[in-house]
């Protein structure tokens, strides 16, 4: 009798520890957490100008870490920038390091998988090549066999080996791909064009040029915990809202950068609906 009791408390509690491992988890309130503390963390970008960057005081400004106040002046809290690359801000996100994230990221179906990326998107970008000029990139056939810098993380870093057949020298932060480019560890810089193309108006960069035509031009979302559908539905009505507003192209032109037709477009269709 001792035997049948002892294997039916066996069994009882092997059913309930298999049950609770795979139940589903509880989903974040995100929008309840950020109340309850008064405060808004979003991941931004601090080496991407002008989307994320850091002033000579040190502060984080730029267009989305503009767009992220604006989220917290509707919450009614205060905010918390913490700064992100492409190699983590993911993993940021679902460590509940961050409650939001506003830094530059394509949308794709890997990562649609990952995170709660937003609809509709805000923003969008393709990729070219920053190199010095007269270093014979004219097209995407002359990167073949040539070592370009990149960032770990981005989206078209696979094509760019696979497909256009050249050699990346991946960084975490732009800040050190741009020393490799300057420092001729490799001929070029493969990155956003929204990041590149602002540098042809930087003296700095005034012996620096573009030529390769822009490729796979994707949206970028903001990005919520996965589980959050409550947090990603009010988002949703942000996002929206910045559409109608046109609060995007009033910040374009704020940083200096002309209205772009994805911006126009997605105004466009907010105000004729």
């Amino acid at each position: 009798m001792k035997f049948v009791r002892a294997f039916f408390i066996a069994t009882l509690t092997a059913f309930v520890v298999g049950f609770w491992a795979t139940a589903p988890a509880s989903a974040r309130d995100t929008l309840a957490d950020i109340k309850q503390r008064g405060k808004l963390v979003v991941g931004v970008k601090t080496d991407y100008k002008p989307f994320g960057f850091l002033d000579p005081s040190g502060k984080v400004v730029g267009i989305e870490p503009d767009l992220a106040a604006d989220v917290a002046r509707r919450l009614g809290v205060t905010i918390e920038y913490v700064p992100v690359v492409a190699a983590n801000r993911i993993q940021f996100l679902q460590q509940g390091r961050i409650d939001l994230m506003i830094a530059t990221m394509t949308d794709t179906p890997e990562r649609e998988g990952l995170v709660g990326i937003v609809k509709p998107n805000y923003y969008d970008s393709g990729a070219d090549v920053l190199a010095r000029k007269g270093s014979g990139l004219n097209t995407w056939a002359d990167v073949r066999g040539k070592t370009l810098c990149g960032i770990q993380g981005a989206y078209y870093n696979k094509d760019v080996q696979d497909k256009y057949g050249a050699t990346l020298q991946s960084f975490t932060g732009t800040a050190e791909a741009l020393n490799a480019l300057q420092s001729g560890s490799c001929v070029g810089f493969v990155y956003d064009d929204t990041f590149n193309l602002p540098k042809l108006n930087d003296p700095q960069w005034s012996g620096y040029e573009c030529k390769l035509p822009s490729i796979e031009a994707l949206p970028w979302g903001v990005a919520v915990e996965k589980s959050d559908d409550k947090f990603l539905a009010y988002m949703s009505d942000v996002v929206k809202d910045w559409h109608k507003s046109g609060l995007i192209m009033s910040l374009q032109k704020k940083y200096g950068l002309p209205v772009s037709e994805f911006a126009k477009r997605m105004n466009a269709e907010a105000n004729h609906k």
